[in-house]
Formats: structure tokens, sequence, C-alpha cells
């Protein structure tokens, strides 16, 4: 299946798809000088969805595009310049900022091909490289990877509850929250 883009649905970056946990805890790596440190983080699920013994694994397309194209423009240092501490303090220093903004990905990822069968506690994405870059990626990759993965999960076993000759649609569009959720969601269903 072709890859579809999140660059074509959202702003040039999604460098701030991530929770602010995650750019404290990159920040704490750098200021600690652990940035580069290597690390290695697996995506799993501990207990497959719907009572069932499987997954099938979705979202790696996305995936992948956001990490291909992960940046932060000038704007997502802009708002990371203006967030502030508990005392009122800036919550990120100059210096963290600049090296943000200069961040290129160099991870390596391994992953499960999307439609795969997969279960429990068995990594559906691997990622290695600087610990500060995996951590910055933990959210994102949750978020696309879990949401196709359970949607595919569903479509599958819709599929085989109708048995080989019945057809089945996807009208998920039309339930879904926002056009994001609609057209992954819609993706996803297809995968399973």
């Amino acid at each position: 299946m072709n890859s579809a883009p999140l660059s074509g649905l959202y702003q040039p970056s999604l460098a701030l798809l991530t929770d602010l946990y995650q750019l404290t805890m990159a920040y704490g790596y750098w200021k600690q000088g652990l940035h580069e440190r290597e690390a290695v983080f697996h995506l799993y699920f501990r207990k497959a969805p719907f009572e069932g013994g499987y997954a099938v694994a979705a979202g790696l397309a996305l995936a992948v595009d956001y990490l291909e194209t992960l940046r932060f423009s000038d704007d997502d240092i802009t708002y990371l310049a203006s967030l502030q501490g508990s005392k009122g303090s800036r919550l990120f220093p100059d210096e963290f900022l600049a090296y943000l903004k200069d961040l290129k990905f160099t991870c390596d990822v391994d992953a499960v091909a999307e439609g795969t069968v997969v279960f429990g506690n068995e990594p559906l994405v691997r990622v290695q490289g600087p610990l500060l870059q995996a951590q910055l990626v933990e959210t994102a990759l949750l978020t696309l990877i879990n949401f196709q993965t359970l949607i595919a999960t569903k479509a599958a076993r819709v599929r085989d509850a109708a048995g080989p000759t019945d057809a089945v649609l996807e009208f998920g569009l039309r339930r879904a929250q926002g056009p994001d959720g609609g057209l992954g969601a819609s993706r996803a269903a297809y995968l399973g």
C-alpha cells in the first residue's frame, strides 16, 4: 500500500506532536550530557484489543513519513521559548532550543509490515539511536501506530465474522473525530 503522508494533512512541522513530558525528558538528557547515549525503544502492546489474541499492525506508513520529515520549525522553537516553569522562568534555554532547531532524526527504525498479525508483548516498532531522539518520537509513534492498529484489528475481526463471501463496507469517515482520525481510520480499516 502506498504511503499516506502526514504532510498533506498537517502543518509542515509535526515536531510538537508530543507531550511536554517528552520535551522535558529530552532537555534533562541534553543538560546532563546524556542526549547522544545509545538507546533502544520498543513499541508494543501488552494485551490484544477486543478480547482477541491478536492485532493487525497498521500506521507504519504515517510513522515513517513523520520520522522522515521531523524538524522543529521556527514557530515550534518560538512556542517552546515562550513556555514557563512554575516559578515564571523559561522552561528551555536558548542553547537547548538551538539544538532542537538543528536536530535531524538519525535513529534506525525496524518494524513489522503493515497488515501483519502481531501478538501481545511483541515489538511492532524498534527505534535505536540517540536517547534524546528516541524519547522525542515516542508519543507520536504511539498515537500513529496504536490508533491505526486498533482500527485494522477491528476491521479484521469484522471481516472474519462476515465470512469469506459477504461484503464488508467501511464508513468510518462519517463517525470519526475529525479529518485526520477519519482518513487514518479508513486507511487502517482497509489494511485490516
